[in-house]
């Protein structure tokens, strides 16, 4: 048996509130996703919102946003 298997079965058999502990601490321990650390992603959404205090004219209202995503998944859009 893998240890992986052997630390899943061990794992299951916690009460609830250890489990839910447990997978805090394993999703804490990832990378965060698409940024390498979070240093990255401020700066990030720094020179974002530099970009847009120098082009506002490239800003999109929320309503564009939504007809944008509508448009893009029309699957999705339950009225």
């Amino acid at each position: 048996m893998s240890v992986i298997t052997e630390v899943e079965e061990l794992a299951l058999t916690l009460p609830a509130s250890y489990r839910g502990k447990l997978a805090e601490k394993l999703l804490r321990s990832l990378p965060s996703p698409g940024w390498d650390d979070e240093d990255d992603a401020i700066e990030e959404a720094l020179r974002r919102s530099r970009e847009m205090d120098e082009n506002p004219e490239m800003a999109i209202s929320i309503e564009q946003l939504d007809e944008m995503i509508k448009k893009r998944f029309p699957q999705c859009v339950s009225d």
